[in-house]
This record gives structure tokens, C-alpha cells and sequence, in this order.
């Protein structure tokens, strides 16, 4: 099927399908061609949806018109049909750029259902595979062709995009621009290079995270002008954000999964590889099916392991950040981190994943001092410019103190990427369980005190030592033992005390030397807390509960009441036709239109195409199945 417009209605030749001669009547006789009806009828017939959301006609029409824009929207909200709707109507193929080979496939394989031609053109196809890719493209054969931007810089690439016909370039996970072109994809910044070569075409850049100032980069780097610039929010309600001072990270997590989240598809992200393999292992002992990813292992275990999360039941992935761009799997319930991300953009990337489909979902972190160690350690090796180090520090700075926060969690995110929201938002850990503040000057005072007595040369561990007045061998081989700071805080534990210190950092009145193994130093803050000039609140840390609180497990869908027993028929039907086809469960079709069939219960085709998600292609596909099980159903029932 080829959707690409000619005299004001599609081409398709004598390839055209049933569905474009019905669209064709259709425009005739009741609307004239314009794009917005054209779009919206694609909407509608191709992927099933009713109406446009928020900003969506909006930015397709800019695109129709030729013009440029940066798009930023949540995770779930619609991105990908900014570009993939004006690429079936405007002339020639569309060429999205995109940074990982699993995105790619998953998205042509969505596409596919749809009727749509798609193709990817990445190092996973064989010669073969790739020299008819390649003449599909050259030839007008494609509506829509995905490459990784290492391969699309290529001289032999750019060479092939001068013979074709390019109806728009869409670059997704557009944010790498500024996040990922500064260190190991330098490709992303000579994107520019494209654009420059296209300039008569269209760009649009899309992405799910970007505060103003990535914004700003990617817009310099593209040559995107302001009123280009769609920002469609960032707040996405249906995510419960929490996080826990990391006590025993095993023992936490495991208490979250036994009492939230049991047979639930979720994320677990780790620093290091050998973490990744380290809990994986762990979480699989404790019964649960959970897989590693991360650039370590072979690329036929990444992708083994990558489909099994996208096609079977309950199972979680263990991953480092190398895992989940752009992975559309809409139930997955749960984001752990065992580590804090690099900044909050990061962290609301990597948490966006939950809960695509708008149903109740977690994002769990834990979170303590040498977590801010380690991240420092990364961002000052980083071979970027000084410059960019420093905003990254800045944005590091940020993540550590919503870690630390005492307020809505969801108003501190939403703040921090500009969109106004007072809070509280009833859905989150500090507006659920409100923290408990007290007075730290005086226990302020005598760390500051202590870590200007011992000259600004030890970390925490010994600077704890001698406020409780612990004779170590290393006090004493220091002669600690005779400062007047010995023994001093002993009205707290040393787990307060390294409460104390992490909140200290997180609020700049204290800094952490990387180069000297985490010495403490003081800042130009610390001087007014020192003087009593100002007063210092922080949060008591709440204990962890003795046994784990089970939480309901969301409702299949909040607009319908399934039948439970038909609905989890249809999923057996569904499973079957993803693994004759070897695509992923929800390509089929998401578990909210299962959910309104197990409701509403269709009886014929018409009714069919009504549901949530259903085009014509998949109504002719599918429908004649699922209608046949929801009669053999209700035949069964009522004998």
C-alpha cells in the first residue's frame, strides 16, 4: 500500500489496495482533498484512531507545509505519527533516523502490520537483504525507510538519497543530539552535514525529553527556527515516581517486585555490565524470569533477549542505558534503578518507559552517596569539551536534589523542563507519605567543622568515625582522636550522619574531590552555615517497612469492565498470531483493545473497526478471528 500523494489524492498504481480505491470515494464525495482531511483520514483508516491528541494536526500540517520542526512530547504520546502520517502523504519516502538497530526493527515490524511498506536499511541485513532494501528505496518502492545515523553519513548512502525522491527526514531520540554527540555517537553531531545537503526537505526532530537548554542544541545543529518548535508536555499522570535511600539495593527491589509488581513486565537499569549480569542472576534465583542486556554480550543475545521481553509474559530486563529507546511495549509496569541516572533527562527518558499505556505504572529508584561519586567520576573522563562537562554537572546537580527533595516529585520534573504545575500531584512518594523535616544547623555545623579540622583530605567514612569518637587505626594514626570535633555526634547514628552528609552535597554546602577518592570539601557555602548566618533543613529519612505492602494491580483499561475470562481468551488469540508472524504481542493489537472487545463484544466488522487501534487493515486481518472467538464465547456461556 502506498499512501503518497499525486494530483491532489494517493499513488499507488496498480498496486492500489482496496482500502485507497475506498478512500479515494470516500474524499470524493464528502470533503475536499485538503491535507488536514487527508491526514485525518489516514488517522482513522490506517491506524484506527479517532481523533488527533493535543499538538499532533498541528505539527503534521507545519510538516505538509514544507517547514521544519523539533517536536518534544511524553513517551506514549504520539510522536512517531507527526513524521509517519505527512511520509504517507507527501511525495517521495521518508527517512527516519534512528539510533539503535532493535528500534528500527520494532517499529517497521508495527509499521507492516499496518499495511504500510517499510523497510530498514542497518548492518543486520544480509548483502542480499540490503541490495533489495536499497533498490526499493531508489526506486519509490517505500513509504518509509529507517538507518542508523552511522550508516546514513556514509558517502555510498548519501550518494543512494540523491536518487531517491525523500518526502521527509525525521530524526527520533532527537535529545542524542546533545546528549549522546559529545562522547560515543559523534555521528549525531554531523547531522547537520544532512540537512545542509537537504535542505529543501522537510526536518523533523522528535523526541520524548529536552530541557531548554538541548533544545536550544538540537534547533542550533538542525537549523530548526523557533516557530518550528512544538513542545506538547512533558507530565505523564499515570506514573508513580519514588525513590529510597539505598539501604540493601537487592532486598529493596526484591521487596518492591513481591509486593507490587509479581508477575509484572518491568526495567531494572544498572550502572555497570557486571551489575547487570550480577542481578539478573540474583533475580533469577528468586524466581523470576529476568534477562541481561548491555554491549558486553553478543548481538544474537541481545536480540534473543530483547524479543523475549517484547513477546512473552512477566519478564524483566536487567540492563544498562544501552537497553530501551524507543522500545513501544506499552505494559510494561515498573522502572527500577539501582543507580541514579546521569541527569533528570535521563532519568525521565528511561522512567517515560513505563506505562505506555496510560495504566498505573512505577518508577523506583535508590539512591545514595556514591552514586553521585561514581556519576562525577564519568562525567570528568568524558572526552567533551569543559563547557559541556559543566552543564552536565549542573544537570547532575538537578537529579541529586529532586533525589533529595521534600516536595511533589512530579512539580520538581515538570519545573525543571519548564512546564508550570503546582502540585501536589497525589502520586508520588512525597505527597503520599509527606517527609518529616527537621533543624540540621548544629549537626551541619560539626560536619563542616570537622571536615575543615581534618584539612579537607577524607571522606565520609572517616569524617563519621570521629564525630561518633571511634578509636580506628586510622584516627589514631592521624591523632584524630584529639580534635575538638571527636566524639562530638554521638546523638545521631552513622547511618543519620550519612544522611546528614549526602543531603549536605546534594545542597552544595559540601563538594566531593573525584580525584582524591571522594574527599569532602568545603564550598563557598559552607562558610554562612559555619557563621550561623544560615539555617539548614533536612529531610529524616524514613525507615524501610519490616514486610512489603501488597498494591492493587491496575484494571486492564479505566474506560471499560472486561469480561476477565473472555479478555484473557483474546490474549491467547493474540499470542497465537504473534508467534506464527514472530513480531511482538501488542502489534496485533494493545491490551486496551482486547479490553474494549472482551467489553463491548463486536458482532460484526463494522462494530469491529469501531475499537481503539483498528484500520482497515487490521479489521480485514484480524476481525474475522476475534469476532469468531467472542462467538464461540458467548456460544459456550450460554449452553
Amino acid at each position: 500500500m502506498c499512501l503518497t500523494p499525486i494530483a491532489g489524492y494517493y499513488r499507488g498504481g496498480a498496486r492500489q489496495s482496496a482500502l485507497l480505491r475506498r478512500y479515494r470515494s470516500h474524499t470524493q464525495k464528502l470533503v475536499p482533498p485538503t491535507p488536514s482531511n487527508r491526514a485525518r483520514a489516514i488517522l482513522q483508516q490506517v491506524y484506527g484512531f479517532d481523533a488527533f491528541r493535543d499538538w499532533q494536526e498541528t505539527i503534521i500540517g507545519h510538516v505538509l507545509a514544507g517547514e521544519h520542526a523539533l517536536v518534544v512530547m511524553p513517551t506514549g504520546g504520539g510522536k512517531s505519527l507527526c513524521y509517519q502520517i505527512p511520509a504517507l502523504i507527501r511525495r517521495g519516502v521518508g527517512l527516519v533516523v534512528s539510533p539503535l538497530i532493535a528500534l528500527m526493527k520494532d517499529q517497521v515490524d508495527a509499521l507492516r502490520q499496518l499495511g504500510v511498506r517499510a523497510a530498514v536499511i542497518n548492518s543486520s541485513l544480509d548483502p542480499a537483504e540490503r541490495m533489495t532494501a536499497e533498490h526499493q528505496l531508489r526506486t519509490g518502492q517505500l513509504d518509509m525507510v529507517y538507518v542508523a545515523p552511522e550508516r546514513l553519513l556514509t558517502p555510498a548512502f548519501l550518494a543512494l538519497l540523491t536518487q531517491t525522491e525523500l518526502a521527509l527526514i525525521a530524526i527520533d531520540e532527537a535529545h542524542c543530539i546533545a546528549q549522546w554527540g559529545h562522547d560515543f555517537r559523534p555521528e549525531y553531531l554531523q547531522l547537520s552535514r544532512l540537512r545542509k545537503r537537504f535542505a529543501h526537505v522537510p526536518c523533523i526532530a522528535v523526541t520524548a525529553t529536552a530541557d531548554k537548554p538541548t533544545q536550544d542544541e538540537v534547533c542550533r545543529r538542525l537549523d530548526i527556527p523557533v516557530t518550528g518548535v512544538f513542545i506538547a508536555g512533558f507530565d505523564r499522570p499515570n506514573i508513580q515516581y519514588r525513590v529510597l535511600v539505598k539501604t540493601n539495593q537487592k532486598r529493596q527491589l526484591l521487596r518492591l517486585l513481591q509486593g507490587e509488581h509479581e508477575r509484572d513486565a518491568g526495567i531494572v537499569y544498572c550502572l555497570s555490565r557486571k551489575q547487570v549480569d550480577r542481578i539478573a542472576a540474583w533475580l533469577t534465583s528468586q524466581g523470576h524470569t529476568a534477562l541481561p542486556y548491555h554491549a558486553g554480550l553478543s548481538r544474537e543475545m541481545r536480540y534473543d533477549h530483547q524479543n523475549r521481553f517484547l513477546r512473552e509474559e512477566a519478564v524483566i530486563i536487567v540492563a544498562t542505558i544501552a537497553f530501551g529507546m524507543g522500545i513501544d511495549k506499552p505494559d510494561v509496569r515498573f522502572v527500577a534503578h539501582l543507580t541514579i541516572p546521569q541527569s533528570l533527562e535521563a532519568y525521565y527518558q528511561e522512567t517515560g518507559r513505563a506505562g505506555r499505556d496510560g495504566l498505573p505504572a512505577t518508577a523506583w529508584m535508590v539512591y545514595g552517596l556514591g552514586d553521585v561519586v561514581t556519576m562525577r567520576r564519568i562525567q570528568e573522563s568524558s572526552e567533551a569539551t569543559e563547557q559541556h562537562r559543566m552543564v552536565q554537572r549542573h544537570k547532575l546537580n538537578a537529579l541529586v536534589g529532586y533525589c533529595e527533595a521534600t516536595a511533589c516529585r512530579r512539580q520538581i520534573v515538570l519545573n525543571y523542563f519548564g512546564e508550570p504545575f503546582r502540585g501536589p500531584c497525589n502520586n508520588c512518594d512525597n505527597c503520599l507519605h509527606p517527609v518529616d523535616t527537621w533543624d540540621g544547623t548544629v549537626a551541619a555545623q560539626k560536619v563542616l567543622s570537622c571536615i575543615y579540622r581534618t584539612k579537607q583530605r577524607f571522606g565520609s567514612g572517616h569524617i563519621i568515625d570521629i564525630l561518633l569518637g571511634k578509636t580506628t587505626d586510622k584516627v589514631l594514626h592521624y591523632r584524630h582522636q584529639s580534635l575538638s570535633t571527636f566524639g562530638v555526634g554521638n546523638e545521631l547514628s552513622a547511618t543519620q550522619w550519612r544522611s546528614v552528609i549526602r543531603q549536605l552535597v546534594a545542597t552544595n554546602f559540601l563538594d566531593i574531590d573525584i580525584t582524591g577518592y571522594g574527599v569532602l570539601r568545603l564550598t563557598n557555602k559552607s562558610g554562612s552555615v559555619l557563621r550561623d548566618e544560615r539555617r539548614v533543613a533536612l529531610r529524616r529519612d524514613p525507615m524501610p517497612p519490616r514486610t512489603a505492602k501488597k498494591r492493587p494491580r491496575p484494571q486492564v483499561d479505566s474506560m471499560t469492565t472486561p469480561d476477565r475470562a473472555l479478555f484473557a481468551l483474546l490474549k491467547k488469540v493474540r499470542i497465537e498470531l504473534a508467534r506464527k508472524q514472530g513480531v511482538p504481542a501488542y502489534h496485533i493489537f494493545a491490551d486496551r483493545t482486547l479490553a474494549e472487545m472482551a467489553a463491548l463484544r463486536p458482532r460484526s466488522l463494522d462494530e469491529f473497526q469501531e475499537l481503539h487501534g483498528v484500520g482497515d487493515v487490521k479489521r480485514d486481518r484480524y476481525g474475522p478471528l476475534f469476532l469468531a472467538a467472542i462467538q464461540q464465547y458467548g456460544s459456550a456461556r450460554s449452553q
